[in-house]
């Protein structure tokens, strides 16, 4: 069966131009035009992912997300015309796995949907994974310290996730932002730094498990 996505967007013709291109690429598409309909129908017809638009009449794409994020971990890649680096930290913030401006070429949106993809059904592979004392369940996004569970941003989450499917590999912080941030986020890659940095105080005695490359960026301890 084709993986499935739902477009919601409200203007028809960059819809049906996002629907050609994913269609041609093999997959099955939805569409909806405005936030409420796109809402039920993400939460009926289950997609594999889901492309949003923010500025939608009635219900914006902020809100679909947050209320989608209360009981699924769907895949959603934000399609704006906002580019304002707060804009896309605030959506990566709600639980956005990534985020394209408009306007955008659709063969990188293609693109960005499959690499979406991959990485999910890469971590679907392993349902839970344990490095030292920490325990990471990929279905719940729960990441536990001696059983303990953690309150990890949706960042810092990111962060770890990344690393632990590929301990001892070695990831810039250039990498590490556009696996995480998005190619389309244009902060300073100290970004990288600071989140690494939250992240080592709440895992705590097990700060080590996350080493740094000088000069380079970071990997997990094998």
């Amino acid at each position: 069966m084709p993986e499935k996505i739902l477009i919601v967007e409200d203007d028809e013709a960059i819809s049906e131009l996002i629907a050609y291109n994913l269609k041609q690429a093999g997959f099955s598409v939805l569409t909806a035009f405005d936030g409420e309909t796109g809402l039920a129908l993400a939460l009926k017809d289950a997609p594999d992912l889901i492309l949003l638009d923010i500025m939608l009449p009635g219900m914006d794409g902020w809100e679909v997300c947050r209320r989608l994020r209360q009981s699924s971990e769907v895949p959603i890649l934000f399609l704006t015309a906002k580019d304002a680096e707060f804009d896309r930290v605030r959506g990566l913030e709600l639980g956005a796995d990534d985020y394209v401006t408009k306007p955008f070429s659709p063969r990188e949106l293609v693109a960005r949907v499959k690499a979406i993809l991959r990485r999910v059904n890469r971590s679907a592979e392993i349902e839970q994974m344990t490095i030292g004392r920490v325990t990471i369940d990929f279905r719940s996004h729960l990441v536990t310290l001696d059983g303990q569970p953690l309150n990890l941003t949706p960042m810092e989450y990111q962060l770890l996730r990344i690393m632990a499917m590929n301990p001892g590999q070695v990831f810039s912080r250039e990498e590490l932002l556009t696996e995480v941030w998005g190619e389309e986020f244009f902060g300073d890659q100290r970004t990288v730094d600071v989140h690494i940095s939250h992240l080592r105080e709440k895992l705590g005695e097990a700060s080590d498990l996350i080493q740094t490359a000088r000069g380079f960026g970071y990997k997990l301890k094998e």
